[in-house]
């Protein structure tokens, strides 16, 4: 655990001197020491594909997802200017060096250039860096929210099982996280693995007619729902629903009426489970 805290900490200084963060105090000379000897390597080095920013969504997140061949910390600064002014660790609870690496850009404006780059440090010291590049964020138009289960549909959460280390709901890792309509966000239990659930009130009572499940997952394996079922507020249960891939969402049809519904996990890898995107499609009752 001390090594990982290290590493991090390593990464954000590394990041801290990279961006030119003036630093007050003067360097002992343990610190001189290390700073000598830092190897900089470019990121090429590792990585194989283009480095490409995506997943737009209209919450103002994106994604830039990397693979490395060598496990590294990963951090990204971005900004309007080359002076960047952000900075955005790997989202992996796992933590420590690994090579599938999955950083959020949040705050994005639409329609604006922003720099970037990335960088990795590897548990040998050796820091990876990148070139500056930019990306030009599209328009992200609002579009009408369709999900039931949504709070600007007027649903609400009634209980859930937890949220990682006893954030909020609204909080990074919070169940709103899983009803928000973006891809880059997830609500992550506090290793709940199959004793996860969570309950939610429509709007208005409705006839929902497709449910969809989207399972978070996590590099070392753990956290990926493979079944679900869904309880109605009058007792019945559907499903089991299956999960057989944590890389996209999973649209169930169905044919029920409901005023609340309950979520909960049936079978899964283990730990943090939780859920990119749920939601429920279908009419109110006139």
């Amino acid at each position: 655990m001390k090594r990982t805290i290290s590493l991090y900490l390593f990464a954000l200084l590394t990041s801290m001197l990279l961006t030119s963060v003036p630093v007050m105090a003067q360097p002992d000379t343990d610190l001189e020491t290390a700073l000598e000897a830092i190897h900089f390597r470019p990121i090429d080095d590792i990585v194989d594909t283009e480095l490409i920013v995506q997943n737009f969504a209209s919450d103002g997140t994106a994604t830039l997802p990397i693979e490395t061949r060598v496990p590294v910390a990963c951090t990204l600064v971005y900004g309007t200017t080359e002076a960047f002014g952000q900075l955005t660790l790997d989202q992996d609870m796992a933590g420590g060096t690994h090579s599938e690496h999955n950083p959020l850009l949040t705050g994005l404006e639409p329609e604006t250039t922003y720099y970037f780059r990335v960088q990795g440090v590897d548990e040998e010291g050796t820091i990876y860096i990148s070139e500056t590049m930019t990306f030009t964020t599209p328009a992200m138009d609002a579009e009408p929210v369709e999900n039931l289960l949504s709070p600007e549909r007027g649903a609400e959460v009634v209980g859930v099982s937890s949220n990682w280390n006893g954030q909020a709901d609204d909080g990074s890792f919070g169940v709103l996280r899983a009803l928000d309509g973006s891809p880059n966000t997830a609500w992550s239990t506090d290793g709940d693995g199959n004793e996860a659930w969570v309950e939610i009130r429509l709007g208005q009572r409705s006839v929902i007619q497709q449910v969809e499940f989207w399972t978070r997952y996590m590099s070392d394996g753990t956290a990926q729902i493979y079944e679900f079922t869904v309880t109605t507020d009058s007792g019945d249960t559907y499903g089991p629903f299956s999960l057989p891939d944590p890389n996209q969402p999973y649209t169930f049809d169905v044919a029920f009426e409901a005023e609340t519904l309950r979520f909960d996990v049936t079978d899964s890898s283990g730990g943090n489970v939780g859920a990119v995107e749920i939601a429920v499609y279908g009419e109110p009752v006139e």
